[in-house]
């Protein structure tokens, strides 16, 4: 089904209180980078900024996966050997299949503005700054992009300075 918006659905929120946040200006940026990325408009994301207490608890399940690494992903359309075998994604026997009418979740990026900010004084950037790279990181995570290799890391961070400097561009 066509989407009624020109961009992917974003859901962005500041839940803490201790850093002012400029919801407006993260939002612009990442719909910047969902379009630069060519991100699907039936796509949604989640943009929180929490506090430390909601980051610590997030960063800290059981799992030994780094909490950035944790997001919700859409499925992979391609449904090889092992893959939602018996889930085919419908409703039920006889029933009408409308999952075009849903959009598929890209993940949530969550990001502590207190604990950013002393990231920002210990790396002598702004704040803002900080901020903004933060929200791009976790949309190109989301978006498959990773750190795990040096090649990796040198497209990563390639493609974070491009988008952060069109962004700033666009801010004058």
């Amino acid at each position: 089904m066509p989407s009624d918006t020109d961009h992917p659905t974003l859901h962005a929120t500041d839940e803490q209180n201790a850093v002012a946040v400029d919801l407006d200006r993260y939002v612009r940026l990442a719909r910047l980078v969902l379009a630069r990325e060519g991100v699907p408009n039936e796509v949604e994301l989640s943009l929180l900024f929490v506090d430390e207490d909601t980051i610590a608890r997030t960063t800290s399940s059981s799992s030994t996966t780094p909490a950035h690494r944790r997001a919700r992903l859409p499925i992979d359309e391609d449904f090889g050997p092992g893959g939602r075998q018996p889930d085919t994604g419908g409703h039920g026997p006889g029933s009408v299949d409308d999952t075009d009418d849903i959009p598929t979740l890209l993940g949530d990026v969550m990001i502590c503005p207190s604990y950013a900010a002393r990231e920002a004084a210990s790396r002598d950037v702004t704040l803002e700054s900080e901020l903004s790279l933060l929200v791009v990181h976790g949309i190109l995570h989301l978006a498959g992009y990773d750190h795990a290799e040096p090649d990796e890391t040198a497209r990563m961070q390639a493609q974070e300075r491009a988008l952060l400097a069109e962004f700033e561009s666009q801010q004058r």
